[in-house]
């Protein structure tokens, strides 16, 4: 047998949500689950189980077991859990969507969330998450240990918040590709299958602006790792499976008529996916529905964003008079008033602006990006 880590990680937060219903604090289970996830990669090639999941649950709460009665001073919880019902198949659902909503949970920070998630509902290891993250793994393990003893005395049966939990999803995508782990491919896994357990069009709308956005990443990049704007991209290279399931999951969810923040994003990706140019984008609608996000967020960045799209749709300047009353501090404020003095023509300033915003630039290759962008318009205007 080969062994299926994606089939592991699927089935980790239904066997952890089991343990942690039958008694098990929840950093206990999930030291357990890790064990006998541990047992799996062992024994599985050799003697692959009938049933992985109620293999995983028995060996899982057995390793449980054995912890506890190894410790004299948690003997009362031992008494306990020998009373609950004996392991063995059972539904997931409800359990799979308590886990979301606890490694989301409210006390934890995002990052701690983020990690938490990964570990518990993403199956995967310390060492995976640490190098994903470019962190140290005792650190990372620090941090997953930190937030589980934060929820362990959360109650399992509250109901959560699916804002926070989508919000959480979107951190891990929106961090892409390190080491030997894709978060972004990880965070779509994770997405889909908290769309098993909860019917809620929010979580549509995450999936679909996720597939939406992952499918332009082959054009996203040079080989040589430079950014290629939006403007600029081979559009031949992009996923068109990943669009056209990512416009039938938006178009159902937004039929619902409980328009939310990923919905509208979802619908703003949709449009410049359906355009077979950059010179044929549907701006005027997308400004619409920058409109509806900022009904919805009243965000600053979403206001930056509507006025670039503005500026697309009415002319520069009618994007930068949406720009001047926003805060300048805001990330990428500059590289978009550099953009739209492009486009008024003002190639000077623009350069000068570009400058600017390469200095306030939060990667390396958003940097450069922008310093070219300026080094291009000093040699136009020289």
């Amino acid at each position: 047998m080969t062994l299926d880590a994606t089939l592991l990680r699927g089935l980790t937060p239904g066997v952890l949500g089991i343990l942690v219903r039958r008694g098990a604090d929840f950093a206990a289970a999930e030291d357990a689950v890790q064990d006998a996830l541990v047992e799996a990669v062992r024994v599985w090639p050799a003697n692959p189980p009938r049933d992985p999941k109620g293999w995983l649950v028995t060996a899982a709460w057995r390793k449980f077991l054995d912890a506890t009665r190894s410790e004299a001073a948690r003997r009362r919880r031992e008494d306990h859990v020998e009373d609950q019902p004996p392991p063995g198949e059972a539904s997931s659902t409800d359990d799979t969507l308590q886990l979301y909503f606890l490694c989301a949970h409210p006390s934890l920070t995002p990052s701690s969330a983020v990690a938490l998630t990964l570990r518990a509902v993403g199956g995967l290891t310390t060492r995976q998450i640490a190098e994903a993250y470019l962190v140290p793994e005792p650190t990372m393990a620090q941090r997953i240990s930190r937030a589980k003893r934060t929820v362990s005395g959360v109650r399992f049966d509250q109901p959560g918040d699916v804002a926070t939990v989508l919000r959480v999803l979107y951190l891990v995508f929106n961090e892409g590709y390190s080491g030997d782990v894709d978060l972004a491919a990880e965070a779509i896994r994770l997405t889909r299958q908290l769309a098993t357990a909860i019917d809620h069009p929010e979580v549509s709308g995450l999936l679909a602006l996720m597939l939406l956005h992952h499918a332009r990443r082959a054009s996203r990049t040079t080989p040589d790792g430079a950014l290629v704007p939006l403007a600029e991209q081979d559009r031949t290279r992009w996923d068109t499976a990943a669009i056209t399931e990512g416009v039938a999951i938006l178009r159902a969810a937004l039929a619902r008529d409980r328009l939310g923040e990923f919905q509208a994003q979802a619908a703003i990706a949709a449009l410049h996916a359906d355009a077979p140019t950059a010179g044929e984008t549907d701006w005027p609608q997308i400004v619409e529905w920058y409109d509806e996000l900022v009904a919805l967020t009243d965000s600053p960045v979403v206001r930056l964003n509507r006025a670039v799209a503005l500026g697309e749709a009415d002319g520069a300047r009618a994007g930068l008079a949406a720009l001047a009353p926003l805060d300048d501090t805001l990330p990428r404020y500059t590289a978009a008033s550099a953009y739209l003095t492009e486009r008024a023509g003002d190639l000077t300033a623009a350069a000068a602006l570009y400058t600017e915003a390469a200095g306030r630039a939060t990667s390396t290759a958003e940097r450069d990006h922008l310093t070219r962008q300026a080094a291009r318009l000093n040699t136009r205007s020289g």
